[in-house]
């Protein structure tokens, strides 16, 4: 009886081992085609609607470690060409005012930019070298070159309401809505208080190659300052707080021309219509006036 307990027993172990191994295989079915497919294909990458970081293309023309950018001409207008052109700049009422040089040639003028006549004149004495002009409320500043004296003006009527002394010679003016900052032809720009014209402080302009020499014609433009430079086509845009030029502007393409039959007549003149948001360049004795679109990409 014993041994056929024993048999039993051996059997019962035998058919539960049986059973343990045929389960999986009789419950196992292959994955489908489609199921196949898609285990064998990498995982969908997320879709992201945030930009790559700009990143400084090779191919970026530089001049003394700055980058220098072009620009389109937008619209061309007729200049005087007999003027002297020293200092452009726009008021607020959106009309282009313009100083021009020259010993008995000097002159603060308003002029129609759509067909470039002169609206409104007063000539200076010819013992005066004007240049650069800036607005300032209801008044228009103008420098003088070597006289180291500078006029103010009724912006309305022209009419002469007096003059200060300047520590330097003049060469260009621009007003950034606190100080009126002028250039000397060296490379520094001074900050002067617009009611006493006393320089409240200065800065030296640099590059990667050291100071900028021959700043000129100035004009400041949604916080920053745009300088001509004496004989050079190139505008330089200047950090107002550091000095540093970030960017040059490269017009030899526009300049050349007048620069070959004359080589006094160089670039030299900025203006900005805040209004529009436009902005205007010209040079001296310049048969044109040009509206400039900057390509900064």
């Amino acid at each position: 009886m014993k041994k056929v307990y024993g048999i039993f027993a051996v059997l019962f172990v035998i058919a539960l081992i049986v059973g343990m191994v045929a389960f999986p295989l009789l419950t196992f079915s292959p994955p489908s085609a489609s199921q196949a497919s898609q285990a064998s294909q990498p995982p969908t990458p997320t879709v992201t609607s945030t930009p790559l970081a700009p990143s400084t293309s090779p191919t970026q023309i530089t001049f003394n470690g700055v980058p220098v950018y072009s620009y389109s001409i937008i619209q061309t207008y007729p200049h005087d060409s007999s003027a002297f052109t020293q200092g452009l700049t726009f008021d607020d009422n959106g009309d282009l005012l313009e100083s021009t040089g020259l010993n008995g040639a000097s002159s603060i003028r308003r002029v129609n930019l759509a067909d470039g006549k002169i609206l409104q004149q007063f000539n200076l004495p010819y013992e005066y070298f004007g240049e650069g002009i800036a607005v300032v409320g209801n008044k228009i500043v103008q420098l003088t070159w070597q006289n180291k004296i500078g006029f103010i003006y009724d912006k309305e009527t022209f009419e002469l309401l007096g003059n200060f002394s300047l520590n330097t010679e003049g060469w260009g003016i621009t007003y950034d809505g606190n100080h009126l900052i002028i250039s000397d032809g060296t490379s520094n720009l001074y900050f002067l208080d617009t009611t006493t014209y006393q320089t409240l402080y200065s800065i030296s302009v640099n590059d990667a190659n050291g100071p900028v020499e021959n700043l000129n014609e100035l004009e400041y433009i949604n916080g920053t300052i745009y300088a001509n430079i004496w004989f050079s086509s190139k505008i330089a845009v200047i950090n107002p707080t550091t000095g540093q030029v970030e960017a040059y502007i490269d017009l030899d393409k526009t300049a050349q021309p007048y620069t070959t039959n004359d080589p006094n007549a160089v670039l030299n003149g900025i203006a900005y219509n805040a209004q529009t948001n436009q902005l205007y360049v010209t040079g001296k004795k310049w048969s044109n006036l040009y509206e400039i679109l900057i390509l900064w990409t």
